[in-house]
């Protein structure tokens, strides 16, 4: 397993086996706010040695990482091959971003807030000229969803895209796995979380069929060109394919990289790490909205009452023995832990393992791209070490896991 490394500057996870162990870190130290706790981030050389012990025992073949600290990029490494051939990953190499994507279009939605092109609690239904579910052909259906399972059901009149931004809709994570492969709500929107791809897709098709946007093109201008993110894009481009990376499944075997042929709020986006690093500190710093939109992206919006994010239709817990502070933001997941607030994020398919973590007192993150989705099983070790107890509560976001 080749290494390749490249530093930035010079730098100035829990392991979850339960639903609720969150034991505090040894070298705490008294953080930047008062009532959180912080510690120093380790060396370059320790982050090195443990992401390398960590892919050993999680039989990883590729991972790469950022670390922000102070909203400011440190760190950038690649460990690991980028395909079977054995050639390494780069902090360049094109990566699949997979949900982290839904992150980046909740800050491109709160930039089109800012410009009071679209109002987060406003029904869908007063931005589309004719009802959405007579929006359907073969065209539309593949572009985003068949919406003609909610031509009886008036609920969907009460979307706003706060809601969609919640995953509180009521929705399937994609319409295609219901029986008839039509999108239907399964319980009153706005009432609770059950996470929702085709959520996020809602509210691409509002963006563009009612206000005439190109999401693949606002995302571009808005975010990528941005902050300066050269190989990240919301489809396939051919200069991608010099320098790209394959993923392993659980079972081991290689899975070719999916050239995605058209923008998906829920997760088209291909990027490198060193590129993503820059929007994930971006966003942690508060850059490019204004402060109110800023707030309004991580603040607590819904509490999520379920023992694990899937399968997303399952019962609620007891109050007591739900998690502490776990909520929907918008695009992201908030919680509290020993740090103070934090928000996270997951992305996932079954050759992709991506994360990236933020506590907002230090403005401190962890982003991890895996093109193994076996090195999530190291996720929440890699976290710990980096940034101490944050209280994410990994259990929830991938069920119980043995500690690496």
């Amino acid at each position: 397993m080749a290494l390749m490394t490249t530093p930035v500057t010079s730098l100035a996870a829990l392991a979850a086996t339960a639903l609720l162990a969150f034991a505090p870190a040894a070298t705490a130290q008294t953080g930047t706010q008062t009532g959180t706790q912080s510690r120093p981030i380790p060396s370059p050389a320790a982050i090195d040695a443990e992401v390398t012990r960590l892919m050993g025992a999680a039989h990883s073949e590729g991972l790469a990482l950022a670390v922000i600290d102070d909203g400011q990029v440190t760190l950038v490494k690649a460990w690991g091959d980028r395909n079977a051939k054995g050639d390494p990953l780069q902090t360049d190499t094109v990566m699949y971003g997979a949900s982290l994507t839904k992150a980046v279009f909740a800050w491109t939605v709160m930039q089109l807030v800012d410009e009071g092109k679209i109002d987060l609690d406003k029904p869908i239904a007063e931005y589309l000229p004719r009802p959405l579910p007579e929006y359907w052909s073969e065209a539309l259906s593949d572009r985003y969803a068949d919406y003609r399972g909610l031509a009886d059901d008036p609920r969907w009149r009460a979307i706003t895209p706060r809601i969609l931004l919640t995953h509180s809709a009521g929705f399937s994570n994609f319409g295609f796995l219901e029986p008839d492969g039509k999108l239907k709500i399964h319980y009153d929107p706005g009432t609770r979380y059950a996470y929702s791809g085709d959520g996020l897709i809602l509210l691409q098709f509002v963006l563009e069929q009612g206000l005439g946007l190109d999401i693949g093109a606002e995302m571009q201008h808005r975010v990528f060109d941005r902050f300066g993110m050269p190989m990240t894009g919301m489809m396939w481009r051919p200069d991608f394919a010099a320098n790209l990376a394959d993923g392993w499944t659980a079972d081991g075997s290689v899975e070719p990289h999916d050239e995605r042929s058209k923008p998906r709020a829920a997760g088209s986006m291909d990027t490198t790490i060193a590129d993503l690093a820059k929007f994930v500190a971006a966003y942690v710093r508060r850059d490019g909205l204004t402060p109110a939109s800023a707030a309004e992206l991580v603040r607590p919006q819904l509490p999520i009452r379920t023992a694990t994010q899937f399968p997303p239709f399952q019962d609620e817990l007891p109050a007591a023995e739900q998690h502490p502070g776990l909520s929907a933001g918008l695009g992201v997941v908030t919680f509290t832990g020993p740090q103070g607030p934090g928000f996270f994020k997951g992305g996932h398919n079954d050759s992709t393992g991506n994360s990236f973590v933020c506590v907002e007192a230090s403005r401190r993150c962890v982003l991890i791209l895996s093109n193994d989705v076996r090195s999530e099983a190291a996720f929440p070790t890699l976290v710990r070490f980096i940034l101490g107890e944050t209280g994410v509560p990994y259990a929830w976001e991938y069920g119980p896991q043995p500690a690496l």
